[in-house]
């Protein structure tokens, strides 16, 4: 079906944008900033995605419109929007669990870890492992977006069950667009190790995503 990512798209926010009837939800959903967030950070995303599409990854034009704007399906350019849209609605009602996971002391050093992840990354996309090595970069960017716009994401216990969220929700929804496949990969550019039809690197490409605008969303939100 030539509108089947389109399709996708809808779905992915049919949830968030039913809840917005929702008083509850509404009254601590800030849609508009959600938005704004969302058009902020798909900026670089969108300019690796152009780049590497047709090598790192493809889009089969069996389930995508053959409209392309920079060479990527306009449903690709949704995805950008409507994924994060969904994920900041989940952090946003999430409970805090700070208290129940307050001796977790370690997270202090998880920025530590993840500085380390730049220079890994740099050399890994030296090897050939080109996505690998993009998505260990975004790590390590995480890590001095977090320290340089002071929104201590990394340093939160709630960040975490975020996380392991956003984990179920890739692979039930990247699983259905690699496993149709909606998106085909260049093996040579990863290292090959999957879980069920996703690329392990897909899985830090969806985490670093969430989290960049998790930061800015927290950032501007709160005026900090």
């Amino acid at each position: 079906m030539k509108f089947e990512y389109l399709l996708f798209n809808l779905i992915v926010v049919l949830g968030p944008v039913a809840s917005q009837f929702n008083r509850q939800i509404k009254s601590v959903s800030r849609w508009r900033l959600k938005l704004l967030v969302s058009v902020i950070v798909m900026i670089p995303y969108v300019i690796w995605d152009a780049l590497v599409a047709g090598s790192h990854w493809q889009f089969n034009t069996a389930y995508t419109l053959d409209f392309r704007f920079f060479g990527l399906p306009i449903e690709e350019w949704l995805f950008f929007i409507t994924v994060p849209f969904g994920c900041l609605l989940v952090w946003e009602t999430l409970p805090q669990v700070d208290r129940w996971l307050a001796r977790l002391r370690s997270l202090r050093h998880i920025r530590n870890v993840l500085y380390a992840a730049l220079p890994v990354g740099i050399w890994v996309f030296s090897t050939g492992k080109q996505y690998t090595g993009l998505v260990l970069c975004c790590f390590g960017f995480v890590g001095l977006m977090d320290m340089l716009l002071r929104t201590d994401l990394l340093l939160r216990p709630k960040t975490y069950l975020y996380l392991a969220i956003v984990a179920g929700l890739i692979l039930v929804f990247n699983g259905y667009l690699t496993a149709r496949p909606v998106v085909m990969y260049g093996e040579v550019y990863q290292i090959g190790y999957r879980i069920w039809t996703i690329p392990i690197e897909d899985f830090g490409y969806g985490f670093t995503l969430m989290l960049f605008n998790t930061m800015l969303y927290e950032k501007l939100k709160d005026g900090k």
